[in-house]
């Protein structure tokens, strides 16, 4: 591990609202019919972070993420008081990266211009599809113009930008994928974030799902649909460096790396989840998911937090393993040996090999190879037992 994963510390703030709940989505997100008081969750944002930065003072700030929910519906200048509250209690590095996830409406691209004054250096859009049937059934409220337009205003304000797209929708095939791939990428710059459609337990998506009013792919298309993801963002030179993310070399999203890489972030705001190392053990911590109710808390106590759960050395061990296996680059198995306290069984490791799941580098990482990955979990599982 190089002295830059070591420092690297993240902070996450997650804004809760969105203006529809999309159907696929489990995220911590919730729609208000009535205007939000930005002010006072500025505040209270400010005053979590104080809280957070009292407990893991001394840190250097090395990526920013305001996730959510949908980000891009804050005032500029709620995004500017954030970051200025973040800036006060931490150091923040020169180089610091700055994401904000925007929803590609017309309405919200108007803004871009706002949150790059206010601090933020890089956007992740939604985009979702680029097909207005699909957009429509997976809930969306834009077109795929109005994307692609936002698409264009995020480059002419961000030097860094990404947008994501689900993949294995009902009805799609390898090779409308392809063709809808490849129009993505003459509109990214240097990232995409690539996800397969999971149907998630408490959405709607679901109970459509298990009445079979929605038929997603079977296994081998969602395979196939797979295959050529990989194949057609590294023709393009958009290799994949985690399992869903794919980037031009040195362009991948930071702030995601310190989360694969096993590094320390502080989750700021309703819902968020944090890593914290404190007096040499690690803290994984979770706030109160209601917005309002967040808020109280915060004003009462200073924190929302509800939940801070000390992760003993075998914790520890097996979330680094499920987190860097994700990775192209995957892991160092002394590193793991080290938070374990036992290293990885060189049986499971022989026979993994053998099948072709893994490869054992020169200098000893371990990664998961291209056959690997579409069986990840029965790889991490194996290898963690």
């Amino acid at each position: 591990m190089t002295d830059r994963d070591q420092a690297a510390f993240g902070v996450y703030v997650h804004w809760p609202f969105c203006l529809s709940k999309c159907p696929y989505c489990d995220f911590n997100s919730h729609v208000r019919h009535t205007p939000i008081d930005e002010e006072r969750f500025a505040r209270a944002f400010a005053r979590e972070i104080e809280t957070t930065a009292a407990r893991v003072p001394g840190r250097d700030v090395s990526s920013i993420f305001l996730g959510g929910g949908t980000p891009s519906l804050m005032q500029p200048q709620t995004v500017g008081a954030i970051l200025d509250a973040i800036g006060k209690y931490w150091r923040v590095a020169s180089d610091v990266e700055v994401t904000l996830e925007a929803n590609p409406t017309s309405v919200e691209a108007t803004r871009f211009r706002g949150y790059r004054a206010a601090g933020v250096n890089r956007v992740s859009l939604g985009v979702q599809a680029l097909d207005d049937a699909s957009l429509k059934a997976l809930g969306r409220l834009h077109t795929a113009r109005e994307a692609l337009d936002a698409v264009a205003v995020a480059r002419q304000s961000f030097d860094r930008y990404s947008f994501d797209l689900i993949y294995a929708r009902p009805d799609q095939t390898p090779v409308t994928w392809a063709d809808e791939l490849k129009h993505a990428i003459a509109e990214a710059a240097e990232h995409l974030s690539l996800y397969q459609l999971t149907i998630e337990e408490g959405t709607p998506f679901f109970g459509l799902h298990a009445a079979g009013k929605l038929q997603t792919p079977d296994e081998a298309v969602a395979r196939a649909l797979y295959d050529v993801t990989q194949e057609v963002c590294a023709q393009a030179g958009l290799p994949a460096y985690e399992i869903s993310n794919h980037a031009r070399p040195g362009a991948e999203c930071r702030h995601n790396l310190i989360y694969w890489r096993g590094d320390e972030y502080a989750g700021i705001g309703p819902g968020a989840h944090g890593r914290l190392d404190i007096d040499g053990r690690r803290h994984a911590t979770a706030t109160e998911k209601r917005p309002e109710a967040w808020v109280m808390r915060v004003e009462t106590n200073g924190s929302g937090v509800v939940t801070d759960d000390v992760l003993n050395s075998e914790e520890r061990a097996d979330e680094f393993l499920l987190m860097g296996l994700r990775l192209a680059e995957g892991i160092d198995p002394e590193r793991y040996a080290s938070l374990s306290g036992r290293e990885l069984d060189p049986r499971r490791i022989a026979l993994l090999r053998e099948e072709g799941a893994i490869i054992v580098d020169a200098d000893g990482r371990l990664r998961v190879t291209k056959s690997g990955f579409p069986v990840l979990d029965a790889v991490v599982a194996d290898l963690a037992a």
